[in-house]
């Protein structure tokens, strides 16, 4: 790979970084043609992009970035395989599936919304990780649930104060 191909690739990378809020980084080396393809396609299903990396070149994008990754340059090693998602725990849970089948692919380290998750002991972690519509929902149902105690409150008692009154004005009658 000459430089400028090296440079160009950097630069792609850096772009994927900048562009992306949850990166995971992981291991895929080992699996066999079929398993690798499988894997690849449950990504795109999952609406997951895959890419497989060098680690100088990713460890590179990742100084250039102008986000900070902490200590996840410290995980490049070996064979290195990244994954982009707009979900925070779409990786996890796809990640988590298939190793129900295989042993990889294994999480070396994640960066989700700012921050960093190093190890594949924090998988079970990222799994239960909710997505910004997930939190989003749960705020709008907590918001709701008083409102409508109130608003079942009030009819209930309305309808009670109806009676009452109906009552007393049959009884003036």
């Amino acid at each position: 790979m000459t430089r400028e191909e090296k440079s160009q690739v950097i630069e792609d990378l850096t772009a994927e970084l900048a562009s992306n809020a949850n990166i995971y980084v992981a291991d895929i080396s080992g699996l066999n043609a079929l398993t690798t393809s499988e894997l690849r396609r449950a990504c795109f299903k999952a609406n997951i992009k895959l890419a497989v990396v060098k680690n100088t070149l990713l460890e590179k994008a990742m100084e250039a970035s102008e986000r900070d990754f902490g200590n996840l340059p410290t995980v490049l090693k070996g064979n290195t395989s990244v994954m982009y998602s707009e979900t925070g725990n779409a990786p996890a849970k796809l990640i988590k599936t298939f190793r129900k089948k295989s042993e990889k692919p294994l999480l070396k380290g994640a960066f989700i919304e700012e921050c960093v998750y190093i190890g594949d002991n924090q998988l079970d972690m990222l799994v239960d990780i909710k997505s910004k519509e997930e939190l989003l929902g749960e705020i709008v149902g907590l918001l709701q649930s008083p409102a409508k105690n109130v608003v079942s409150a009030l009819k209930s008692s309305g309808g009670k104060l109806a009676g009452i009154l109906k009552t007393l004005s049959e009884k003036e009658g």
